[in-house]
Order: C-alpha cells, then sequence, then structure tokens
C-alpha cells in the first residue's frame, strides 16, 4: 500500500503531523492511524487525566495491531512492537520529561505528557497503550496510585473478577478507601486508588499485598496472591507486584492490541455486572465518554491514606507470620523477600496454605 501524504492537526494550539495518516492500524475494523489520533482527540480529558505529569512508557505498534503480531519485552526492540522507556530522539521541544530510576538504579528521561499533543504525537509513532508510572513529578519515587489489577487466572474470566469486586470494595471502604475500577482491556479488572504521596514503592506494594491477603481469606476459593502460577488454580490473582517500581499498567484510556481495537474504560460500581470488555472499543467509547464524561476524574481529586493498610500488614505479619512475597525475576534481591524458587523445585519450602 503507497503511502498517503503526511497532514497536520491542530490540537490545543499545536500543530501535530500525522504521517501516512491512512496506514492501516486496526485492519480488521478498518481503522487508520488517523483514527486512532481522532479516538484519543475525542476522549482527550480523558487521557490527559491519566497521564498528566506522569513520567509514561509508550507501548508502540508501528506497523499497526495484526494477528500474530509480537509484542517484544527485550531491550533490543525485536518484534513488531516494543516498549519506549525513554524518549525518542527528534522530539519536539514540548515533549516534557520526568527523570526516572529503574529497579537497578539506571536513570532515565520518560516522556512526561503535559498536553494532549504529547498524545497525538506519541500515537504518530506507534503508540497504542501508554503505561503511566504512579507517581507525579516531581515526587517520582513515592506513589500518588494504588493500582490493583484483578487477574483472571486459567478457568475464570473478566466475570470472575466482577464477582471479587464488591468484596474489594467493601475491604476498602473498611480502611477508609476509595477505589475506582476500569477494564483492562482483555480479560482482567483495575481498581485505582489516590493516595498521599507520602510513602516509597515498598510500602505501597505491601499495602496492595495486605488488601490481597485479606481478600484472599475472606473469598478463598475466588482470590489468590500466590506468585508462583502452579499454586494460583482457577482463582483471580491480585497482581501486587504491579505496585513495583518501574512496573506499570495500561492506562485508563488507552487502546490496547487485539483484534477489537478495544479500550481500557473507567467503569461505575454499579454496571459492573451489566458490562464486558467488548463493550469499549475504538468507536463506542468516544460516544460513551461523550455521555458520560471521565469517570476517573476524582483519581486526581482525592488522596486517602495508606495508614490503615500498613498497620493490616504489620498485623498478617505480627500474627501469621506473613511477610513480603517474591518480587519478579529481574529485580534485585529485596530486603526480607522469601527465595525465588519455584515451590514444586523448592525441597527446603514448606507448603504453603492459601
Amino acid at each position: 500500500m503507497a503511502a498517503t501524504k503526511a497532514i497536520e492537526l491542530k490540537i490545543a494550539g499545536r500543530t501535530v503531523r500525522v504521517s501516512n495518516p491512512d496506514k492501516p492500524y486496526f485492519a480488521d475494523r478498518g481503522l487508520t492511524k488517523l483514527d486512532i489520533v481522532n479516538y484519543f482527540v475525542a476522549v482527550g480529558d480523558g487521557i490527559l487525566g491519566a497521564l498528566r505529569e506522569r513520567p509514561t512508557t509508550l507501548e508502540r505498534w508501528p506497523g499497526g495491531w495484526f494477528e500474530g503480531a509480537k509484542l517484544s519485552t527485550r531491550a533490543d526492540n525485536r518484534g513488531d512492537a516494543f516498549y519506549q522507556k525513554r524518549v525518542a530522539k527528534g522530539a519536539p521541544e514540548w515533549v516534557e520529561t520526568a527523570t526516572i530510576k529503574f529497579p537497578s538504579g539506571r536513570p532515565a528521561d520518560e516522556v512526561c505528557p503535559t498536553e494532549l499533543a504529547v498524545v497525538a504525537w506519541a500515537v504518530n509513532l506507534g503508540t497504542l497503550t501508554f503505561h503511566p508510572w504512579p507517581v507525579r513529578r516531581p515526587n517520582v519515587d513515592h506513589p500518588d496510585q494504588l493500582r490493583i489489577d484483578l487477574d483472571p487466572q486459567p478457568g475464570t474470566d473478566f466475570k470472575s473478577a466482577v464477582a471479587v469486586a464488591p468484596a474489594l470494595r467493601e475491604l476498602l471502604a473498611e480502611h477508609g478507601l476509595e477505589g475506582f475500577p476500569k477494564t483492562s482491556g482483555g480479560r482482567g479488572l483495575h481498581v485505582y486508588v489516590p493516595i498521599e504521596p507520602r510513602w516509597d514503592f515498598v510500602q505501597a506494594r505491601r499495602a496492595v499485598i495486605a488488601l490481597g491477603r485479606e481478600l484472599s481469606k475472606r473469598l478463598p476459593d475466588q482470590v489468590t496472591v500466590n506468585w508462583w502460577k502452579e499454586e494460583r488454580g482457577e482463582r483471580i490473582f491480585i497482581d501486587y507486584n504491579q505496585m513495583a517500581r518501574d512496573r506499570t499498567i495500561a492506562s485508563a484510556y488507552s487502546v490496547r492490541p487485539n483484534a477489537r481495537a478495544r479500550v481500557s474504560a473507567p467503569l461505575r460500581w454499579e454496571e459492573l455486572e451489566d458490562v464486558v470488555p467488548d463493550d469499549f472499543d475504538v468507536l463506542t467509547m468516544p460516544a460513551r465518554f461523550a455521555e458520560a464524561g471521565d469517570l476517573h476524574a476524582a483519581v486526581g481529586e482525592q488522596a486517602f491514606s495508606l495508614e490503615s493498610l500498613l498497620e493490616l500488614s504489620a498485623k498478617h505479619e505480627r500474627d501469621h507470620g506473613e511477610a513480603d512475597l517474591p518480587y519478579p525475576p529481574e529485580y534485585p534481591k529485596m530486603p526480607g523477600e522469601p527465595k525465588r524458587v519455584q515451590p514444586s523445585k523448592d525441597r527446603d519450602r514448606p507448603k504453603d496454605t492459601d
């Protein structure tokens, strides 16, 4: 297919160049690069609310999404798509950055969106999904969000995650917290809790572990915090390591790389049982957004304390010996962390109960 002539769009006072606007991004649905740019403009207040002042990793699909496309997670970026954690060379001067540190201690200047034109610029580079850190400039070492990932395991699905949500909401309320749900754009459910940026990543992660453990005690047949897949069973995994430094979740309103071009959709608690992920895609979300507005706007307007959850974490350790849980394999060994050995291969490890 011959390349089409670049166009220039005026977006909130900026001129953004869109090269090859007719390039297929989701060919099966007839969606082009320009269609994806226009989608993000239509939900502009929402996507900017999710990204503003946050260091953001770009998930780039420069050839668009297609069946069989591979997302590279290697540093050499070999694949049909890749994560870009450093600002691209030649970025316009109005593309601002924030300096973050990876678990290794190495620094990087990541894109830090401050205006909608930055989103459109990133989409022109092939970005479909935005992965913002749960921090804002300049306080990048102290999260201002808890992100709770209800991750369906084999044998479970989105409806299984929804079935767990009321108990999670009740548990949050018991600790003086309010959560804001959204679809992942895949099979899962995310709940964001805005918090005061007083605690570091280690403490925020321990708070999510405490939530997950308590939820698994109340719903032992439905919920697990077991890191090792062989121990999870057909339950919803509370992926506590999404709160580890440099682990991110697709932002609200991000487009996900799948055949339907689903988007990650903010939800009302009351509608959880009545929706499925396929309800929300690039073609349907603009009308919903025009009607409902940004259901996650309040995430940026409130801030709760973690003190109660950290007290719960301490109680779990004091009364039940439930200390830290494993970090992902690429992380340095953390103080108090148990061995990162698959239970079936660890002869010295007693059987866990869950």
